[in-house]
């Protein structure tokens, strides 16, 4: 018999007393919210969920197994959604197989024209998916799906493109005004290289390769050299500087609870780090939208994350986060402790100080549809010591409808910061803080002044938003993207280029403030009557001419809208051009999460987009547009440190006074994050245009209401001011010179030698 030795005892002792101890230690906050994310995870893969193909075709599979042979309208049916569910999942071959079987179905009642339209309608798509995976995708390049598709954009694989030609060509000849499948011919003899002399003239869409009226040079997509083209379905982006260290680094986000977030640090020598797993960050999945904040006021970038969109009341209930930044790199899940657990299904939030406290706190858009449970949105005040406590109902804000985004800034100048809600259910709706209520201490309360502003008069459908102030006035106006449609996109991109004008159709709907508490609708006046169904969107200034420009993430989860993002360039405040083509960020993608940052230091601003759809079978590689500058134009990029008013002074108003060709102007910034659907950095990077030097820079400080005055600030640097402090720190940051990855550079081929006869 062995003897157990007293230390072996001992171990064996101390070894149970610690799993003892650690089977009776409670989770942490960050524990129980990543149960909650498995949770949501095993609970949203349901075939009823529409955005769950994979549980959809094995409910499919399961059916189709059961159903006799004699059925043969009902397999039919099945096969049917099982083909658009495979390309839905990326399996774009295997959908071909079914659906050419069923377009060649010999039973009379499916040789209908209209059901035998739709099998080959899908067949079509099936084929342009196909050829996206073999070429955009699989074979990425900097040009791939930019419309005007040239040069590395033009397919090596041809096979799809043609397949979906040769259908669309007999539908057209069938339907000559079916417009979707007339946009998405075209398109297909783009990817070719045959357009526009190789479509049949009956066919062809005219100047889809038409040169901008005004011109801007072109972006470069750098992400393959960079690392930083990460492939994953629709999510949010941040751009922002995490580790204090005064570069731009990234974080990103993508919906699908299966997907991790991820996060890349910039290194300050022309490369990015992936810091994903050492943060911490890839423990955590989904989140349609990101955005950060600095809730606890110690100068770090916290990050907030939102979950549910689209997924309504069965599926959506989903937690949002709060991660804590510790400043070592490191990020920790405090949504529990703070007290903002809840689940709604949302993607949008504006992190403001609205009590005027000197703390920001965040009011959440939530989505309520028709004929399920309310899900009114929410105001979380910040307590000062961590946590929040919700405050929707108490101070008339907790409106319920189907929020797609929220934007907050001073529309009135009153020293308050007032709420815009841009929603699905068509209404567009402004909320004015009336300050502080008798109710309870540090509330407040709002007003719904949508009537009085003006802005009921339009009821359509809307998504992105943001306050900003297009033409230096002083006074913010309002941007709220049209979402309304009735067909898929691609029918309305082809109406508008074949000047057919169909009732609505998209436009980026701009909202002039009129000084007097109401609001003009100046779309047409400004020329942006465009197609544009942005959801994603956000705004800076390509050329630093000191008028802010607007770019577009466009799309919907339907494959067949395969319409190009939108950029489009102020004209002195007047006017807005489109530049898309010229500016090469025309991506036929679905456009989401948009930041703007000078990520390279050089003065003018560059542009990080999320381009995944709503499946698996839509995921896409996302692009860093670098800007190659625009003009000979000065600059300025200003950081904010509040001290009574908020430390990363969100909401605070820079007013910057400077002299060009001897006549004085003025321009205007809000610190926040952008738009309602991507994050730029809290940093305001202004453009100066000619100027020299700057007269004067005025800050209004958020909260604390402090008009701080710094008189003769030199162009052309980085600066951080501090609240209540007249001097001018100067940062000093490396123009940076980005670095190819060498696993992203394109070996050079051999001649291919001609074989002997």
């Amino acid at each position: 018999m062995t003897k157990i030795r007293p230390k072996i005892i001992l171990s064996i002792l101390v070894a149970g007393g610690v799993m003892a101890m650690s089977l009776c230690k409670k989770p942490s906050s960050e524990e129980k919210m990543l149960q909650l994310l498995q949770d949501s995870k095993a609970r949203v893969f349901n075939y009823q969920n529409n955005f769950s193909p994979e549980a959809q075709l094995a409910y499919l599979d399961s059916c189709i197994k059961t159903i006799p042979e004699t059925e043969q309208g009902q397999l039919f049916k099945l096969n049917h959604f099982k083909a658009n569910v495979l390309v839905q999942l990326g399996n774009a071959k295997e959908a071909i197989t079914i659906l050419k079987k069923l377009e060649r179905d010999p039973n009379p009642i499916y040789r209908h024209i209209g059901i035998i339209r739709r099998v080959k309608d899908d067949l079509a798509v099936a084929y342009l998916r196909l050829g996206e995976q073999t070429n955009c995708i699989t074979n990425h390049s900097i040009d791939a799906c930019i419309l005007p598709i040239k040069n590395g954009g033009v397919h090596r694989d041809m096979g799809g493109s043609k397949g979906t030609i040769g259908i669309y060509k007999r539908l057209l000849a069938e339907r000559p005004d079916d417009l979707e499948a007339l946009w998405l011919l075209n398109v297909a003899y783009m990817t070719l290289g045959k357009y526009p002399e190789g479509v049949p003239k009956k066919m062809l869409i005219p100047n889809l390769d038409k040169a901008d009226e005004i011109s801007v040079n072109a972006f470069q997509d750098i992400a393959p050299d960079l690392g930083l083209d990460v492939k994953n379905m629709a999510g949010g982006t941040i751009i922002d500087d995490f580790d204090n260290d005064g570069y731009l680094d990234l974080i990103m986000s993508s919906w699908d609870l299966g997907e991790s977030m991820h996060y890349f640090r910039n290194k300050g020598d022309g490369s990015f780090e992936d810091r994903s797993a050492a943060s911490g960050l890839d423990r955590f999945t989904g989140g349609l939208h990101i955005m950060q904040t600095d809730f606890n006021n110690d100068g770090l970038k916290d990050v907030f994350v939102m979950r549910g969109a689209w997924l309504g009341n069965t599926f959506g209930e989903q937690p949002n986060s709060l991660l804590k930044n510790n400043g070592d790199g490191t990020f920790t899940d405090v949504t529990i402790d703070s007290g903002l657990l809840s689940f709604h299904p949302t993607q949008t939030a504006t992190w403001n100080d609205f009590n005027n406290d000197g703390w920001v706190d965040v009011f959440i858009g939530n989505e309520t549809s028709l004929g399920v449970n309310s899900h009114p949105c929410e105001l979380y005040l910040n307590n000062k010591n961590g946590t929040f406590t919700e405050s929707g109902k108490l101070a008339n804000a907790g409106i319920e409808a189907f929020v797609k985004g929220v934007t907050s800034g001073d529309y009135d100048n009153d020293g308050w910061n007032d709420i815009f809600l841009s929603t699905l259910s068509g209404k567009r709706i402004l909320l004015k803080n009336k300050g502080i209520s008798g109710l309870k201490t540090g509330h407040v309360l709002f007003e719904d002044v949508s009537k009085k502003a003006a802005l009921d008069l339009d009821q359509n459908r809307s998504f992105t938003t943001w306050f900003f102030d297009y033409d230096n006035d002083g006074w913010l106006d309002i941007l709220c993207g049209d979402y309304t449609m009735e067909h898929n996109l691609s029918y309305y991109a082809a109406a508008e280029q074949l000047g057919i004008s169909p009732e609505f159709h998209g436009q980026p709907v701009v909202y002039k403030n009129n000084r007097d508490g109401t609001f003009s609708n100046v779309t047409r006046a400004l020329g942006l009557d465009k197609t544009g169904f942005g959801m994603g969107g956000s705004f800076g200034d390509i050329d630093n001419d000191g008028f802010l420009d607007i770019f577009l993430g466009t799309g919907n989860p339907s494959y067949k809208s395969l319409i190009p993002n939108k950029m489009f360039k102020n004209v002195g405040g007047q006017s807005f051009v489109d530049v898309t083509s010229s500016a090469k960020v025309g991506s036929l993608q679905k456009g989401h999460s948009v930041g703007f940052g000078d990520m390279d230091n050089d003065g003018d601003q560059d542009i990080y987009i999320e381009m995944g759809g709503a499946y698996l079978g839509d995921a896409y590689q996302n692009s860093f547009f670098l800007n190659p500058g625009q003009a000979a134009n000065n600059w300025i990029s200003i950081d904010l440190e509040g001290m009574a008013a908020n430390k990363a002074a969100i909401g605070s108003r820079l007013k910057i006074t400077i002299r060009e060709d001897g006549v004085t102007r003025h321009i205007y910034r809000d610190v926040n994050s952008g738009g309602s659907f991507g994050s730029a950095p809290f940093k305001r990077e202004i453009g100066l245009g000619k100027a020299t030097q700057i007269d004067e820079v005025e800050i209004k400080w958020n909260g604390s209401g402090r008009i701080q005055k710094i008189r003769n600030v030199a162009v052309n640097q980085f600066v951080k001011i501090k609240e209540g402090s007249n001097k001018v720190e100067k940062v000093m940051l490396k123009m940076l010179a980005f670095k190819n990855r060498s696993d992203h550079q394109i070996p050079v081929c051999p001649p291919i030698a001609k074989a002997s006869i």
